[in-house]
């Protein structure tokens, strides 16, 4: 028997979609799905929306090109939503990426590029067209076609600023922008990054016709948050004003699926997603690459997914539109399109995939047949064998360790992972998923090994690693649990032990004691880790990690160590 709804007009609709969709069904199973239901209800071009990247451009969000753009095939064509990535060798590969506000045809786009504001050379962008055919909740399909244009640029010379601007060929340009300087592998300079998670949009999408505020954007607030206030765009404004050499972001992304429980997508004019359904209007996008232009496109921005960025109308595995949409690097193992390495000066960043071990929300849990795990410790153990590194970080988005009261602490991530990061001595792991800050002391072997309040100073040889809640990003916040106190500078709690919970493998809350939790922080936030390299025999290396709220104002500051023995004498900058 399928779904049945009433329409706007108050008439019920079949909407094909059978009530037997089982929300255990994993993300390619859902896929087929949806491929097996286009195929009863197709869908003509001539139905089809068209991306024209205008939401928020009113609001002096994103770049105002976009401003009273309406798709027509011969409109000009504008360039928008701007941003950049590293590719496999952070030290000189960058790919830059943008949308277009139509389908350019025969219509070449252009990246100039060069290590001035002259520019010089110039690269022919390819082209990818997404097509999206999504059910709609009260009957039909939502047809969607996006226009995304990349380029890749190799050879960069390290220490460097690298210029830019898109052109479009008999058309315009956008205005020039650099990159912030990449650094070789080595201890050649001190440099900062950031990171933060659970990000959304500021801005309803303009797309379809007719959404109110709080479908597919940050605005459904709990009542003790002010809606006029756009947090989003705070934290990308703080984070831009601290100019980062790259920013990580680890998972739930745009949240073009607010929903996240991994089941089969619908497009939902209004309200909640039907019963055994997620929510998703791809032009959510839009707005999102509009959003955060302002830092994207002169600092690299590195993803992760999380459960809402399985996106389940593509393939393979949800992830088909991050391909269209975004650049990241392919070093990772095969088939994990978010699990990749990146090296910028003396520090190792690996990107993981916690939808692949998650205890939690399992529509994607083990689709790498135990290849990632494989590769984390491959990789790990390479770095840390390396004289030229010194820190390693991992960012994700589940958690191993967090005590909110809506997702706390997941146990397929610790299950996969915890032990290899304490074997390979890795220094911070940065997470999100929980709309909060939680910042735990050093841990090992599943306990605490050392207390460390604001302001410590903390070695992962000797204490073990920290792990980082950061998912204030934007979205609308979480509690912690019943009874726990937030804790950070100016306000610190004694409530170190609490009861939490962690989720098991038959998808259960399991109640735990723990005594790990140290910086709780319920508002808007991210964090900023400000990178100096030490000399050997000498001077230790640090690391920097400072809480930053979204009005720029820090609330916690951890200090790593890493010592450097005379074998590294001569390790600077060799690969």
């Amino acid at each position: 028997m399928n779904e049945s709804r009433a329409n706007p007009a108050g008439e019920t609709v079949d909407t094909g979609i059978p009530r037997s969709v089982a929300a255990s069904m994993t993300t390619a199973e859902q896929y087929d799905w949806h491929q097996s239901n286009l195929r009863k209800h197709a869908v003509t071009r001539r139905n089809f929306l068209y991306g024209s990247a205008a939401v928020a451009a009113a609001a002096g969000m994103g770049n105002l090109a976009w401003s009273g753009i309406a798709y027509a095939a011969d409109a000009p064509i504008a360039v928008g939503g701007r941003h950049v990535a590293f590719g496999n060798d952070a030290s000189t590969q960058l790919r830059f990426s943008a949308q277009l506000s139509r389908n350019p045809g025969a219509t070449k786009v252009f990246l100039d590029h060069g290590p001035t504001p002259a520019l010089g050379a110039t690269t022919v962008a390819e082209v990818r067209n997404l097509v999206s055919q999504v059910p709609i909740s009260t009957g039909g399909i939502l047809g969607a076609e996006q226009f995304y244009v990349h380029a890749a640029v190799n050879g960069l010379p390290p220490a460097l600023p690298h210029y830019y601007r898109w052109r479009v060929e008999g058309g315009a340009s956008t205005d020039v922008r650099s990159t912030a300087p990449a650094l070789p592998r080595g201890r050649t300079a001190g440099f900062r990054f950031t990171m933060m998670g659970d990000q959304g949009v500021d801005e309803t999408p303009t797309q379809p016709a007719g959404l109110k505020a709080g479908d597919y954007d940050n605005l459904y607030y709990k009542p003790d948050n002010d809606p006029t206030v756009k947090h989003t765009q705070n934290v990308v404004n703080a984070i831009a004003a601290r100019k980062p050499a790259f920013h990580i972001l680890a998972g739930d992304i745009a949240y073009a699926d607010p929903s996240g429980g991994g089941k089969p997508n619908q497009f939902v004019p209004s309200g909640s997603a039907p019963s055994g359904f997620d929510k998703y209007n791809p032009f959510v996008w839009d707005g999102y690459l509009s959003a955060i232009e302002k830092s994207a496109s002169v600092a690299p921005w590195m993803f992760a997914t999380g459960n809402h960025d399985m996106e389940a109308i593509y393939s393979p595995n949800g992830y088909g539109g991050h391909a269209k949409r975004l650049d990241l690097p392919s070093n990772g193992p095969a088939g994990c399109p978010s699990v990749y390495s990146i090296v910028y000066g003396n520090v190792a960043v690996l990107s993981l995939d916690a939808n692949d071990v998650s205890y939690e929300i399992t529509a994607n849990t083990g689709y790498s047949g135990g290849k990632q795990n494989s590769w984390v410790q491959t990789t790990l153990a390479q770095y840390r064998a390396d004289p030229n590194i010194d820190f390693i970080v991992a960012f994700f988005h589940h958690c191993a360790y967090s005590t909110t009261d809506s997702h706390a602490s997941d146990g397929g991530v610790r299950a996969a992972w915890t032990k290899l990061f304490d074997q390979y001595q890795v220094d911070a792991v940065f997470q999100a998923h929980n709309h909060i800050f939680e910042r735990t002391d050093p841990i090992r072997n599943n306990q605490p090994r050392k207390p460390a309040p604001d302001g410590a100073t903390v070695s992962s040889k000797t204490d073990g690693t920290v792990y980082y809640t950061v998912g204030g990003g934007g979205r609308p916040r979480y509690g912690f649990q019943p009874g726990e106190s937030e804790s950070y500078r100016g306000n610190v709690a004694n409530d170190t032990s609490v009861n939490s919970y962690v989720w098991t493998p038959d998808g259960k809350k399991q109640t735990e004691a723990i005594e790990w939790s140290r910086v709780r922080f319920r508002n808007y936030s991210f964090v900023s880790i400000d990178v100096t390299p030490g000399i050997p025999g000498l001077t230790q290396s640090t690391m920097v990690i400072s809480a930053i709220d979204e009005y720029g104002k820090e609330f916690d500051k951890l200090t790593f160590t890493r010592a450097i023995p005379l074998t590294g004498l001569f390790n600077f900058g060799s690969s």
